[in-house]
């Protein structure tokens, strides 16, 4: 399985960006997706949000509930965060995770994991 993150650049606070989690090499059906954040090169990233295997399923972090949205088009493999009024604070890696059943919020338990897309948030 293999995770291909994109769509992230440089925003001014209050734009929007839509994040792509191209999933391949695997049965995406099979697979719950989480989208993490990680600010510096350290320690464990932040869990923003995530979609079940079936997309019936949803969770977020309180710190971007009502702002991003996690969606799930299983026609192409691909799964979406939809991140909108941006913050400086927002400036991060972003990176999914897929894991087979169920999902979490904790980065550890996710077995595949993406290299990451770059959001910078700044006037």
């Amino acid at each position: 399985v293999r995770l291909a993150e994109s769509g992230g650049g440089l925003v001014q606070p209050g734009d929007s960006l839509r994040l792509s989690c191209k999933f391949s090499g695997g049965v995406f059906e099979d697979y719950s997706v989480g989208w993490f954040r990680q600010i510096s090169g350290s320690g464990q990233p932040e869990f923003l949000a995530a979609i079940s295997y079936g997309g019936r399923n949803i969770k977020y972090a309180p710190s971007v509930t009502g702002r991003f949205i996690i969606t799930r088009d299983n026609a192409v493999n691909t799964v979406f965060l939809q991140t909108n009024s941006l913050k400086s604070e927002d400036t991060a890696v972003y990176l999914c995770a897929a894991v087979p059943g169920g999902y979490n919020d904790v980065w550890r338990d996710y077995y595949y994991k993406g290299q990451g897309t770059r959001v910078t948030v700044s006037s």
